[in-house]
């Protein structure tokens, strides 16, 4: 017996909810993404979705559109409480999925839940996906439709005095692109808030957590290379991995991370990266779930006050800045 095998593995703390859907999901005999292509893959995001996910909250406006973007038009969904609304700050949601799955739909309830608690219009948007548009054509669409937003163009039907950029996952990731690149080049009004949940944030695999939660959390680490596959970025690049980006101008922020997520360190790598940067940041570590754990709020009831708490940090954020 080698050193190795006498050494005993770190027991993780998992919340009775999530160790419940675990075990269900885990117990389902599914050939992984990377065996079932694109299409198919989209096709079980859809499904567990509507296995897992809450009921989409019921809202005066829920009303598609679009946008002109780099490659043709984009498409948007507005969401709002109130049929109208004086100037207030939009929020833009951009959905999860490694670039490759998600679309409107997938994310639908949750962005009914955002707009319903933090009382503002949500704008989606529905972003090209790869492997069909490899990158940058993720970040050229969000980067676009957010300008589109800022400028409070009359079909939005919405004054816009400022931003709030969020999303999970590939949405995070473009969340925090998309506020570096406002940064960088402002748009008609600026980013207030920024929101990533459990982001991609580096390019770095070899984390410890992506090895502790190689498999059996949801996500798994075979996924997370097959998705970088198909959306092939370009290595070390601020539009991919944006921690290489410049954080100095970074506008307040509201990371969240869940405890047992590959993608955890390199969350986590991000926050301290911006304290040192002196960004204000609220930092909110979910210990005991999983990736995704915004999505399946019907599965995982805990998953209701995390999102909670995640909202109410941000209205903290915008009420600090006056919105």
């Amino acid at each position: 017996m080698s050193e190795s095998d006498t050494i005993e593995k770190p027991q993780h703390y998992v919340r009775p909810d999530v160790q419940a859907f675990l075990a269900m999901m885990n117990a389902v005999e599914a050939p992984p993404m990377s065996a079932v292509g694109p299409e198919m893959a989209r096709a079980g995001y859809v499904a567990m979705g509507q296995m897992a996910e809450a009921d989409p909250r019921p809202l005066a406006v829920i009303r598609d559109l679009s946008c002109p973007g780099p490659a043709g038009d984009i498409a948007l969904r507005l969401y709002d409480k109130r049929e109208t609304r004086d100037a207030s700050p939009v929020v833009v949601f951009y959905h999860g999925g490694g670039f490759v799955i998600g679309d409107l739909e997938t994310h639908h309830s949750l962005c009914t839940a955002i707009a319903d608690e933090l009382d503002l219009p949500v704008v989606a948007v529905d972003y090209r996906l790869a492997p069909e548009h490899p990158f940058p054509a993720a970040p050229d669409d969000c980067e676009a439709a957010t300008r589109w937003i800022a400028g409070s163009p009359a079909e939005l039907g919405r004054t816009v005095t400022g931003l709030v950029t969020t999303g999970d996952s590939a949405g995070g990731n473009l969340t925090i692109v998309v506020s570096q690149a406002l940064a960088a080049d402002p748009a008609a009004v600026p980013v207030l808030v920024q929101a990533p949940l459990y982001p991609v944030a580096d390019d770095n695999l070899d984390d410890w957590s992506y090895h502790a939660f190689a498999e059996g959390f949801l996500l798994t680490r075979e996924t997370m290379i097959w998705f970088g596959e198909c959306y092939a970025p370009e290595a070390g690049h601020p539009r991919s991995a944006p921690i290489k980006g410049d954080l100095s101008k970074t506008p307040p922020t509201v990371l969240v991370t869940a405890g047992l997520d590959p993608l955890r360190d390199g969350g986590r790598a991000y926050g301290a990266a911006l304290i040192q940067a002196g960004v204000d940041v609220s930092y909110l570590e979910l210990k005991g779930t999983i990736h995704g754990f915004a999505q399946t709020r019907k599965a995982l009831p805990s998953a209701n006050d995390d999102l909670s708490a995640i909202l109410g940090e941000v209205r903290l954020k915008l009420a600090r800045a006056g919105a």
